[in-house]
């Protein structure tokens, strides 16, 4: 019995692939061809290389996070080292690791009771942000130390990094010192680190680690002390100097510590408790987050012309973040190009070698980006000389809503929308940094939108001039042939749906199904969509130009807004409006606006009647006498309504009423 049930299964197993084949081809299975936008064809035709993407998006975060800068900035600033904390980690056993330390270091680690305050409030309050940092600092370690080593400053340098900006090339001080070592404008300038619009390599990891190692070695030309270099890299060589004066003549950290700035005081200390932490982490079970991209696995390439992080992000499915992260020294998320200076693109090797294989397709990318540019005293319509089309780059708002996601923040969301930080908090009314998790956030974006309009040339047209009875001139324009057709085509960009084209172009959903032949909502990416001008093809059309005038109407007792409207055909929205009430009570005897621009309208009513032929048109323009008996229910308006060209005003004229008042069975005269 097993034996004929596991046959039985073998044979069902084996008949599968053929049973789903015939019911694919049964079905028909349809590919649809997509039409590739300009950017997708560019990077269709790249030579890619088959080295692996080795970036992740949640370490990239980590990178740039700002949140740990603060956390450490506001821990130097604020703690109390001579207060004593809690925690278990014993005198003596400190005592011991931190002798163990000084003897592999040229600082004088030495215990005392601040020391140990620091290093225990690291370890109760700050142990997951070391985690965190011990990450960052696997990228960033290693060109420290090549620097250092270069220059003859102690490798311990590099965890100065750490208690300056928690590793964030980014991270900015309340009084403007900027980058991983938190350099001022006048000290980066005196140590040559370029400061423009484009640019600020105080930013940049290898020239700013540089500049702080000629830095670290001057001071120690000076002091002669690498803890008093740390002291004046915080406070400056003045405040070291005038500490060492009112210590009369000290040179020892611990002994000048009371006459230094508040702020340098906690300095050394959580210098050296941050050095103890990564020294001694696995003994205090601190697990570093694992970096997982290395600086090694980066490579630069010199940029030939200007170009913007996102097209570099379009170009090669980089994350804009993750190239704010290697080329923090761009200010503007742009490599300039100067003639007179080298500027180069840092970015993992795999992306390094598509960007040189395809140079020439990704500048002639960039170089048309910026020709579809509006620049000044340039006509923003290009002609296509062929054909009778003209093609125009229309920028476009458009307002999107992000729901905040399990990690996200400002910096991130930002990016990935290429807006500001600043502009996304004036759209949300955010006034921290903090967001909340599942809040929706707008977005306001601007789209550089290409539309095709072709034109047909125009046809002759004859004016004819008729008197209407109510001596209002109306000027008549036969168009002989046709009305000029404007056919404009829009091409479908990422996000677009039927309503928001619809909404944007002034046209509704049925109108571009209809134009398109389309029978459901579906559109593709890139597909070219015909909006029609809502100007009517006819053979024959009338456009007409009337003296404009308001029909008045005095409220009578038993009146409300409801029955007025009923009576001119007339909306109540419409009635507010026209006469700036903001609700529906209406005084006895108030003259009321119930007909706005009645000569507009019937003209309107007239040229969209006699479209079809020129004959209707003068046949309305020369109209006979004619007899109408009012019926129940009527107004001047609606019998108006049933004779073309003939106003309200033409009614009473011809049947001298100088009310609105009539009766049913009430005999009037149409036509002079």
């Amino acid at each position: 019995m097993n034996i004929k049930n596991a046959v039985i299964s073998l044979f069902l197993i084996l008949t599968i692939p053929l049973f789903s084949q015939q019911l694919a081809e049964n079905k028909g299975i349809v590919t649809v061809e997509t039409k590739l936008t300009y950017l997708d064809s560019i990077k269709k035709t790249f030579v890619n290389d088959d080295l692996a993407s080795c970036v992740d998006s949640l370490w990239m975060k980590e990178l740039t996070n700002l949140d740990l800068f603060n956390d450490i900035t506001n821990d130097i600033e604020n703690i109390n080292i001579d207060e004593k904390v809690d925690y278990e980690l014993s005198t003596e056993l400190l005592k011991s690791r931190l002798e163990a330390m000084n003897a592999q270091s040229p600082f004088r680690i030495e215990y005392n009771q601040s020391l140990e305050n620091v290093i225990k409030s690291f370890l109760k309050y700050r142990k997951k942000s070391f985690g965190r940092l011990m990450a960052i600092s696997e990228y960033y370690f290693p060109l420290f130390e090549e620097e250092f080593a270069k220059n003859n400053v102690p490798l311990e340098m590099k965890y100065l990094a750490v208690v300056e900006s928690a590793l964030n090339p980014k991270a900015v001080s309340k009084v403007g010192a900027t980058g991983l070592w938190q350099f001022m404008y006048h000290t980066g300038k005196q140590y040559n680190l370029n400061i423009d619009s484009y640019v600020d390599e105080r930013s940049d990891p290898l020239k700013a680690t540089a500049a702080a190692a000629k830095y670290m070695t001057n001071m120690h030309a000076i002091f002669g002390d690498w803890e008093l270099v740390l002291a004046s890299y915080n406070s400056g060589p003045g405040n070291v100097s005038k500490a060492i004066r009112r210590s009369g003549g000290k040179q020892n950290y611990w002994n000048i510590r009371k006459n230094l700035p508040k702020e340098t005081q906690g300095y050394v200390p959580a210098f050296l408790a941050t050095m103890y932490l990564y020294t001694y982490r696995n003994e205090h079970g601190i697990v570093p987050d694992r970096a997982v991209v290395q600086h090694f696995a980066t490579d630069t390439v010199r940029i030939k012309r200007e170009m913007s992080f996102k097209q570099i992000s379009d170009l090669l499915d980089v994350p804009v973040s993750q190239l704010q992260l290697f080329n923090p020294s761009y200010k503007l998320n742009v490599v300039p190009f100067y003639k007179e200076a080298n500027h180069y693109l840092r970015l993992p090797i795999d992306k390094i070698a598509v960007f040189t294989s395809n140079e020439d397709k990704i500048y002639a990318y960039a170089q048309r980006e910026f020709e579809l540019k509006e620049s000044p005293f340039q006509n923003s319509t290009a002609i296509v000389k062929s054909n009778n089309y003209g093609a125009q780059t229309v920028s476009q708002t458009k307002t999107k809503y992000y729901k905040v996601k399990k990690g996200d923040n400002l910096d991130a969301i930002a990016n990935k929308y290429d807006v500001s930080v600043a502009n996304l908090k004036k759209w949300n009314k955010i006034k921290g940094n903090a967001i909340a998790y599942g809040k929706s956030l707008k977005i306001i974006t601007t789209e550089n939108v290409a539309k095709i309009t072709k034109n047909e040339p125009r046809i002759e047209i004859a004016s004819v001039e008729v008197k209407n009875t109510n001596e209002a001139k109306v000027k008549k324009e036969i168009i002989k042939d046709s009305l000029v057709k404007n056919t404009t085509f829009y091409i479908v960009q990422k996000g677009d749906n039927l309503n928001t084209i619809a909404k944007n172009n002034n046209v509704t959903v049925a109108e571009i199904k209809e134009w398109n032949n389309l029978t459901g909502n579906a559109i593709q990416l890139g597909a070219s969509l015909q909006l029609e001008s809502k100007e009517t093809e006819t053979k024959e059309a009338v456009a007409l130009a009337a003296e404009l005038k308001n029909i008045e109407y005095i409220v009578q007792k038993g009146d409300n807004l409801g029955n007025i409207a009923k009576k001119f055909g007339a909306s109540l929205a419409d009635l507010k409006d026209w006469n700036h009430l903001s609700d529906n009570n209406i005084a006895l005897g108030r003259v009321l606006i119930v007909t706005k621009n009645e000569a507009e309208i019937k003209t309107n009513q007239v040229a969209a009647n006699s479209f079809k032929k020129k004959e209707n048109l003068l046949a309305t323009s020369q109209k006979q006498e004619k007899s109408y008996f009012v019926q129940k229910g009527d107004s001047l308006y609606s019998i108006a309504k049933k004779y073309p060209g003939v106003t309200v005003l033409d009614i009473k004229k011809w049947n001298d009423i100088s009310g609105e008042e009539i009766k049913p069975g009430m005999k009037l005269k149409i036509g002079g």
